[in-house]
């Protein structure tokens, strides 16, 4: 077979609200550490890099919103990944708007270009089998089909949807797809499980841009003009390509498989046995940690005491979590919240998240640490009129020229040099020295040197919220 150059498209959009609170809208599961010692996303996009026997994966295209832009990059560096495109979706508008501004941004550099489609949340471990799934289905490709990924079903599971095959799947060669099958109940999934014939799907897609964008002009006619435009209309920032917003409202929010494949008919699966899952309740996060020999999960700052099939995880600095006696229970304690429940209840979890919403509870959706393209910010306490903060710079790194009209701050360095600016005065803070920044003075905090810088910040004033800042430069065009 000879060579073939793949563009991965990496959808990177979701809340993962299911595994809160360690993944929340802020900061969503495929950016946190679950499993393994790469993140979700990372892992995602090196399984979709280099080169096997058969195949040559090109750049990743990386579709994801404004929040996430320089996470994605950052994620991508670290591991030795050049992030190649960055398409910036103005608001979520489900999967299919999504892969139609992939598929007409590659078009646009190679018309013949061939996308594998992949959330970047899912856990595979084995990464040379996904590799040969993927090579068996580039005949189908080149035939004109449209090749999805099946997973080999290892339970009854009433979380996934299902794919029936059009005859028995025969290792990885693809099989003709007969129908979707909405997410059943518990005995509807066991008797597709028993039959032979169904496979989960996996929500990966393997396609010519151009075949796909023929199935999108015969079955979502609609949302071609709109895509289109915000695709043509999209310009440049600061190395990512923010798509239009004005026409990207207008697309339908649909997925890809209502919107196309399930009206499409010229669709194959390709089977694949090798271990998958797409990381959708802690129950799946339990599973896929390898559980001891009393089916016991602990994180390195959790401790079961005379525990059966239980998942105990804490994540924070100087926090302990111990469980006694407990049974099929998950319990994950974070800083700012904690979570217990019967792990029958895993897909529960994110009606906690919309009764945290209704409550008004900032931990519904924000992370305890809040990420910028400069490093980040954490939250150590917060009163009436202030509110004290851990702050990290990366190497190189510079906050905004900004002003506070109702707060003053004061800057104490701990690690690693700060250059500070207030108003006219330009200055080195080192270590174990400080700077007082008053009320209404315009500054700037820049690490000039090869390793993170860490500050406290003590805020003071009549009102202490993120939204009382005028910014006058900053280098990561943010308004």
């Amino acid at each position: 077979m000879a060579l073939s150059l793949i563009t991965p498209v990496i959808l990177c959009g979701g809340s993962g609200a299911r595994l809160w609170p360690l993944s929340r809208k802020s900061y969503p599961k495929q950016f946190v550490h679950l499993v393994g010692e790469e993140t979700l996303f990372q892992a995602s996009a090196r399984r979709m890099s280099g080169k096997s026997d058969a195949l040559h994966f090109a750049s990743p295209l990386v579709m994801t919103n404004s929040d996430f832009r320089f996470i994605v990059t950052e994620q991508l560096q670290a591991i030795g990944i050049d992030p190649g495109a960055v398409l910036i979706e103005p608001e979520g508008r489900n999967t299919a708007p999504a892969i139609l501004a992939a598929a007409l941004h590659a078009m646009a550099d190679d018309p013949h270009a061939i996308l594998l489609v992949a959330p970047s949340d899912h856990v595979v471990p084995d990464t040379t089998a996904f590799h040969a799934a993927v090579a068996a289905g580039l005949d189908a490709v080149a035939g004109g089909d449209l090749v999805t990924f099946g997973i080999q079903p290892t339970h009854p599971e009433t979380a996934y949807g299902y794919l029936e095959l059009g005859a028995s799947p025969k290792g990885t060669r693809p099989v003709k797809l007969s129908r979707f099958v909405e997410k059943p109940d518990a005995a509807r999934a066991r008797k597709m499980l028993d039959s032979g014939n169904f496979l989960w799907n996996a929500g990966i897609f393997l396609f010519r841009a151009a075949d796909i964008l023929r199935a999108f002009e015969a079955h979502a006619p609609a949302l071609l003009d709109p895509v289109r435009t915000a695709v043509t209309q999209a310009r440049p920032d600061l190395g990512f390509l923010r798509l239009a917003p004005e026409s990207w409202a207008k697309a339908d929010d649909i997925s890809i498989d209502y919107a196309v494949m399930e009206r499409a008919g010229n669709l194959s699966v390709v089977p694949f046995a090798s271990d998958w899952s797409d990381l959708g309740g802690w129950d799946a996060v339990w599973r896929e940690s390898h559980p001891d020999a009393n089916g016991v999960v602990a994180s390195g700052h959790a401790t079961a005491i005379d525990c059966t099939n239980t998942l105990l995880r804490a994540d924070g600095e100087g926090l302990e979590v111990v469980g006694i006696g407990l049974d099929n229970i998950m319990a994950v304690a974070m800083n700012d919240a904690v979570l217990v429940a019967d792990m029958s209840r895993a897909q529960d979890v994110k009606r906690a998240v919309e009764a945290l919403k209704q409550k008004g509870a900032a931990q519904a959706t924000q992370f305890p640490k809040d990420h910028r393209p400069w490093g980040w910010i954490e939250n150590l306490v917060v009163g009436d009129r202030f509110k004290v903060k851990r702050i990290v710079v990366h190497p190189g790194a510079s906050l905004s020229l900004q002003r506070h009209f109702l707060r003053s701050e004061h800057w104490i360095v701990v690690q690693g040099t700060a250059r500070v600016t207030v108003d006219e005065e330009v200055r080195l803070v080192s270590e174990n020295e400080s700077i007082y920044v008053p009320l209404g003075s315009v500054h700037r905090m820049e690490n000039p040197g090869k390793l993170p810088m860490v500050l406290i910040e003590v805020q003071t004033g009549s009102y202490v919220g993120e939204d009382d800042i005028v910014r006058y430069q900053d280098v990561y065009a943010r308004n």
